[in-house]
This record gives C-alpha cells, sequence and structure tokens, in this order.
C-alpha cells in the first residue's frame, strides 16, 4: 500500500502539468507514492506527454470533460495509499511539503483532511482556507476566518475547510464520508466535502510547515464568464444542501443585485463589439442565476 495516492485532474495545461509532475518525483523523498492522472479531455498533447515523460504514472482518459469532482471521483475510486492527495495541476510542491503532511496526518488520527499554505510566484501567501460560508460573508465576498490553534504542533491550525488545491485526505475518512459531489462541476466542491467531514466528527487541519506554489494561468483562467457563473451556481447549489432555502434563495439574488447593475452599466458604455458581446453573454448568465 502507497503512503499517498496523488490525483491530478489536468484540462489543457499540458506544461504546467510536467512541471508539476516533476516537482513531485524531486520532493517525494522517503515516501511511497502513485501518480494518477485523470485528463478531461484535453486537446494540447497532456495525454502523450505523460505517457512519454512520466510512464510510472497512471493516466485516467476521460472522452469529455466531466468537472473536477467527477475526475477526482474516478482516481480516488482506484487509489490504494493511505492517504488521498488532490492536487491541481498548476501548482509546485516544494521540499518536504509531501512527507510533513503525511506524517501530521499519521501523529493525528483525528485529522480527516489536511491542506497546506499555497504561495504565489513570488513567495506571497494565497488565501486557500476559510470558514464556512454566511449568507454575509458571501453577498459582501469577504470571507470569514475563525481557527483554533493545536497544541502539540505549533504550525497547525484546526479550521473549517482548506482549497482543493492541494488537498490530503485519509483514505478511512473516504470511505465513511463518501467522495466528492459530483453535483458541483467545480467550486465549492472542497467546502462541500470538508462540511460533510466535519459532519462525520472529523477534524480540518491547516498546516503553515507545509506548502506548495500555486502558480495559476490554469483550466479555470478559460472562458472567465462561464467560470464565474459557475462559481455563483456552486455557492448557491452549497447553500441549497446545508442551508435553509431561506439563505440559499437570498444569495441568489444577492448575488445577482451586486453584479448585474455594474455589468449593464459597463455594457452600455462599452464601444468594442467583442467585449459588449461577452458582457451581455455574462449578463444572460446572471439572470440565469
Amino acid at each position: 500500500m502507497p503512503d499517498v495516492s496523488i490525483i491530478i485532474v489536468n484540462w489543457n495545461t499540458r506544461d504546467l502539468l510536467a512541471s508539476c509532475l516533476d516537482s513531485i518525483t524531486q520532493t517525494a523523498g522517503d515516501l511511497e507514492v502513485e501518480i494518477i492522472v485523470v485528463d478531461n479531455a484535453s486537446t494540447d498533447s497532456s495525454q502523450a506527454m505523460v505517457r512519454e515523460r512520466q510512464p510510472q504514472v497512471y493516466l485516467i482518459e476521460n472522452d469529455r470533460n466531466v468537472g473536477f469532482a467527477r475526475a477526482n471521483n474516478r482516481a480516488l475510486a482506484t487509489a490504494r495509499g493511505r492517504y488521498s492527495l488532490l492536487l491541481n495541476s498548476d501548482t509546485i510542491v516544494l521540499p518536504g511539503t509531501l512527507e510533513t503532511m503525511v506524517r501530521f496526518a499519521d501523529l493525528h488520527p483525528d485529522a480527516g483532511i489536511i491542506g497546506c499554505k499555497l504561495l504565489n510566484r513570488d513567495g506571497s501567501l494565497q488565501e486557500s482556507w476559510a470558514s464556512f460560508p454566511t449568507l454575509k460573508s458571501e453577498i459582501l465576498g469577504q470571507n470569514v476566518r475563525k481557527w483554533q490553534a493545536v497544541a502539540d504542533t505549533p504550525n497547525a491550525y484546526i479550521v473549517d475547510w482548506v482549497g482543493g488545491a492541494c488537498m490530503l485526505v485519509r483514505s478511512v475518512t473516504v470511505d465513511e464520508v463518501g467522495p466528492l459531489d459530483e453535483d458541483f462541476f467545480m467550486y465549492s466542491e472542497e467546502t462541500d466535502w470538508c462540511y460533510r467531514v466535519r459532519q462525520k466528527d472529523w477534524l480540518i487541519y491547516y498546516l503553515t510547515s507545509a506548502g506548495v506554489v500555486h502558480l495559476g494561468g490554469g483550466s479555470a483562467s478559460r472562458a472567465s464568464a462561464e467560470q464565474l457563473l459557475r462559481l455563483y451556481e456552486s455557492k448557491i447549489r452549497f447553500f441549497h444542501k446545508h442551508y435553509d432555502p431561506t439563505q440559499a434563495m437570498l444569495l441568489r439574488f444577492g448575488l445577482v443585485a451586486a453584479n448585474l447593475s455594474g455589468l449593464i452599466r459597463r455594457a452600455l458604455q462599452c464601444n468594442e463589439q467583442e467585449a459588449l458581446s461577452a458582457r451581455w453573454t455574462l449578463i444572460r448568465g446572471l439572470l440565469r442565476v
């Protein structure tokens, strides 16, 4: 049984994926790892790159883009490790990170999910954990951050949820809680997963002693208007699933009200036909929401 199964979902990020895979092999240390890449029907030769440069990687090829949750679940179903690490293709794993996360999990059997620091290229910190969303935090666009320090480990904190760019999950936790909810195509699936993990009395930890560089510029940077709509739809789905229907309804109208008036004003003032078309597309999408 490997120590950790590293799962990477890829969609047209060939060069970023190559760098990510290189960083894993260079920093795994004494851990026994298996690497699973799930490709969501890329058209940039990502699949050929994996086969040629990383033949030890188990490659799962989907015939269409099935989204983040479903792609990860395909890999989770075959993963053999004591832990599974969900890792974005646009990350670089820093030395010691994998060993630190696995060692912490071994020492803390109550840990269901563990996250780590996400860093920008210049070393500055990205937001990668928060408290569970509330109606106020979502409407205002301001994450609430409540944490509890861990007495025996100065660099560890108990939090509500951690981001899916680098997320270590215990295999027995997956067995008990279930995999990611595939109704979330993209966004909020990790928040939903952490919420369900906490409901089963597992803890979510955030480690500042481990980290990855999160480069950005990956799959989610494409078709920004569509990605924004998916973000809003996922937030509303989370509220419908875990909170009362009134809060979900208020969130729906709040998101539209917070964005629609400004978008209409900009669209009416826009003279560039291409930009005008893109904005009207987003306005129609917000109305759909």
